[in-house]
């Protein structure tokens, strides 16, 4: 009997705040992950020498991913599921409100699947991946960029250092992120071949720890841990982890760093014309004598 995946992220929380974001008025530049992952998406895309029928953006939060397939000229057809009624804009592409765990997806329909910056928060990632690879066509395409890896680490960093000292203990409030090698395994798993997975890492540098937090509110990413604590932010524990950001991680200028990694997965359903590892024993020459040949 299958079990359910761990309850890591509280989804129902995650989409209000994702939606109050996109109901206020937008601080301007607070998209800049977003604009940067759409702009790399569509140069990943270029580099695959073919046209594809139907292409489906799946749970980006706005219209940059779908605007960069619009404008590739490589797409007959985009379908978006957004995760909020207002993040899902406008634009030459149909489109329906869905969460990324549970797709609305036909089997077997896509010639190409994105994802921008929308799985780090889902509990069950293979699963995921799993709906995405059954619902492309044998040799669709799915490219996705998800946070990752160091992603925050100043934040987190300084929290802990601030409520460990104030409170005695720390709550957690960033979020566990997958790892490089973590993603192409996770890829496997799901029965996508030919995994390549890369790591695009972004400093940006504000003027104080308030600054970023406030970044990430009006994109909608604070805090939606299952466990987070709900006890409200002391001013004493905020004030001592924005005077441990500015100790820690600050330039000489005085403005601070904010490390932001966003991991790339491109992969492939599988399809009898790709290529495939060779059996074992299948081998032609011994490795010994390839060896000696070499020299």
């Amino acid at each position: 009997m299958s079990s359910s995946p761990p309850e890591i992220f509280d989804r129902a929380l995650a989409l209000r705040r994702l939606d109050r974001a996109w109901r206020g008025a937008r601080e301007p530049g607070a998209d800049f992950l977003i604009s940067r992952a759409a702009s790399e998406l569509a140069d990943r895309v270029s580099l695959v020498k073919r046209r594809f029928a139907l292409a489906a953006d799946l749970g980006t939060p706005g219209p940059h991913a779908a605007a960069a397939l619009a404008a590739s000229g490589q797409v007959d057809e985009i379908a978006r599921i957004a995760p909020t009624r207002l993040s899902l804009g406008a634009g030459p592409f149909f489109g329906a409100v869905g969460d990324v765990e549970r797709l609305p997806l036909a089997d077997g329909r896509l010639d190409l699947a994105v994802s921008l910056l929308a799985l780090q928060t889902v509990n069950d990632l293979p699963g995921a991946l799993i709906q995405i690879r059954r619902a492309l066509k044998p040799d669709g395409l799915l490219v996705v960029a998800l946070v990752g890896g160091d992603t925050l680490t100043e934040l987190r960093q300084s929290f802990v250092l601030a409520e460990s000292e104030i409170l005695g203990g720390a709550a957690p409030r960033v979020a566990p992120f997958v790892e490089v090698r973590a993603l192409g395994s996770l890829a496997q798993r799901a029965g996508l071949a030919l995994p390549v997975v890369d790591l695009d890492r972004m400093t940006v540098r504000y003027s104080n720890m308030l600054a970023l937090m406030r970044d990430l509110r009006a994109f909608g990413a604070t805090n939606a841990l299952a466990v987070r604590s709900r006890a409200p932010l002391r001013r004493e524990v905020l004030m001592r982890a924005a005077a441990a950001y500015a100790e820690a991680f600050s330039d000489p200028d005085g403005r601070l760093r904010a490390t932001f990694d966003v991991l790339w997965l491109s992969a492939w359903a599988p399809h009898e014309s790709q290529p495939k590892p060779l059996k074992p024993g299948s081998a032609t020459m011994r490795l010994v004598d390839a060896l000696k040949a070499k020299r």
